[in-house]
């Protein structure tokens, strides 16, 4: 239920000593957030291989990718639901040994059953982005968690972004199973990394677990993802596309009923349909819809033949190493978006993201013949992800409960997981009707491209246009819902 709104001075404050070392707190977790966003291209390199690797068709093969993406948006909700109310650092844990376990299990693959378990094991650690979040808003001075928050969800495509070369190099280079055994690595050392140094939260929901909350979510989200995701396989017309969409919709509506009624939701709608809270989230499927985008269109135009007149006739090494600056580029003006949102709000930030994103998507249209175009495009585009993302976790932080920060935060990144789900299934519908061929095979033409850049631009305005309706002054936040006793202790609530 919701929680009485506070005073005009904004949400209390108690006086807790800070973490000693908030620089090794903000780097540990910063690092399981790079860690879980690899997971999302880890087998891009290796797809066309893996009918040949697992001795198994195509169409089934694609599960490997597909079971993450469901993995995810099922766990990401419900784990930060868990995390507020039995302890964020706890549920961080648990994420990131569930991540290792799904990476040894891949790497002891040889068929497709337990590489799909896998990789399902490797999308139920999602949620350590938001957990990460929801930490150091309870954990970190007031000073510090603009920038650490920044940072830590422009992790989310930085991991992405540095993922793909370094995946492409290990397949290049060594036996495909050392790509799982590197993220188990990965794994083990940020899981050691937030044992050691990063603190329980004492901050806590309380409450009992809405398990028809999360049942139901979790079928709703699971049918309207594989909709998105394999319409284009299926037909958009098939009866099990259009079936699934209707199951998902019923569902959801339902689900939606019963967390309206239910005095404990795993998701407080009331919440999430205030204003700060709904424009952030709309805007939040708009950027992560104009930041796949990118994805898709330049890895293609680096690996097609030079003989299409537009191809680069590069190697998936090089399509990696081309997005690679991108990822550093987010981690650099992360800071830049946290100064933004302080000097002159997180709306500001926002707004200004989708802007550059704008015009990064506007230049790759005029500028897509040489390597370098390419690497300006993306670097322009990533600069506008790192304002944007930055400055979402503010903005959903300043209008929830303290008790509520990582279910809000998790339904936050889960909104931008939708918009990445629908950005590629549209931009597959896009490339695969616009083509021209090429020694007997269909491949996308430089309109499609051209189309799905010009698509990516008009998601970031939207974005943009959406953020404009985020009020300017934060109202006044919510008082955290009275806590169970003895469950939160000094350092109960930090305002931002």
């Amino acid at each position: 239920m919701p929680s009485p709104p506070a005073g005009p001075a904004g949400p209390a404050r108690a006086e807790t000593s800070a973490p000693q070392r908030p620089n090794v707190v903000v780097a540990a977790l910063a690092l399981a957030g790079i860690t879980v966003s690899l997971m999302q291209t880890l087998v891009i390199p290796i797809v066309p291989e893996l009918p040949r690797l697992l001795d198994a068709p195509a169409s089934e093969t694609v599960w490997a990718v597909t079971a993450t993406l469901l993995a995810a948006a099922v766990a990401t909700p419900v784990v930060g639901r868990l995390g507020d109310m039995a302890g964020k650092r706890r549920m961080l844990l648990v994420s990131l040994v569930v991540l290792v376990a799904g990476s040894v299990v891949c790497a002891l693959s040889d068929s497709l059953v337990p590489m799909i378990a896998g990789r399902a094991l490797q999308g139920l650690s999602a949620a350590v982005v938001p957990l990460g979040i929801s930490i150091m808003r309870d954990e970190l001075p007031a000073e510090r968690l603009a920038g650490a928050t920044a940072l830590m969800s422009a992790s989310l495509g930085v991991g992405g972004a540095l993922g793909l070369p370094t995946a492409a190099l290990i397949a290049d280079r060594l036996d495909w199973h050392m790509l799982f055994w590197t993220s188990g690595a990965l794994g083990a050392a940020a899981l050691a990394l937030v044992a050691v140094c990063v603190p329980e939260s004492a901050v806590r929901g309380g409450g009992r677990f809405d398990l028809p909350g999360a049942l139901g979510m979790a079928v709703g989200l699971v049918c309207l993802l594989l909709a998105i995701s394999k319409g284009a396989d299926w037909g958009w017309t098939s009866a099990t596309t259009l079936g699934l969409f209707a199951v998902a919709l019923v569902v959801l509506l339902g689900w939606g009923r019963w967390e309206l009624r239910t005095p404990q939701p795993l998701v407080d709608l009331r919440t999430t349909v205030r204003r700060q809270v709904l424009f952030t989230n709309l805007a939040s499927v708009a950027m992560g819809f104009s930041m796949f985008a990118m994805s898709l269109v330049l890895p293609q135009l680096v690996q097609l033949p030079e003989a299409t007149g537009y191809g680069l006739g590069g190697s998936l090494l090089t399509a990696g190493l081309v997005m690679a600056p991108s990822g550093l580029v987010m981690m650099a003006f992360a800071p830049l978006s946290a100064m933004v949102s302080r000097a002159r709000g997180p709306k500001t930030a926002l707004m200004t993201g989708a802007l550059i994103v704008a015009a990064g998507y506007g230049l790759n249209v005029w500028l897509m013949s040489e390597l370098w175009h390419l690497v300006l495009a993306s670097c322009v585009i990533s600069a506008g992800i790192g304002f944007a993302y930055g400055a979402m976790p503010a903005l959903i932080m300043g209008a929830v409960p303290v008790g509520e920060t990582a279910a809000a935060n998790s339904l936050n990144t889960l909104m931008r997981s939708i918009g990445t789900s629908v950005s590629s299934a549209l931009a597959g519908v896009i490339l695969a009707q616009m083509t021209v061929n090429l020694g007997g095979f269909a491949v996308p033409s430089q309109s499609a491209f051209k189309a799905v850049l010009a698509v990516g631009a008009g998601a970031a305005l939207l974005a943009f246009a959406l953020a404009a309706f985020v009020p300017r002054h934060r109202p006044a936040a919510p008082t955290q819902a009275p806590a169970p006793a003895g469950r939160v202790g000094a350092g109960a609530v930090r305002g931002r």
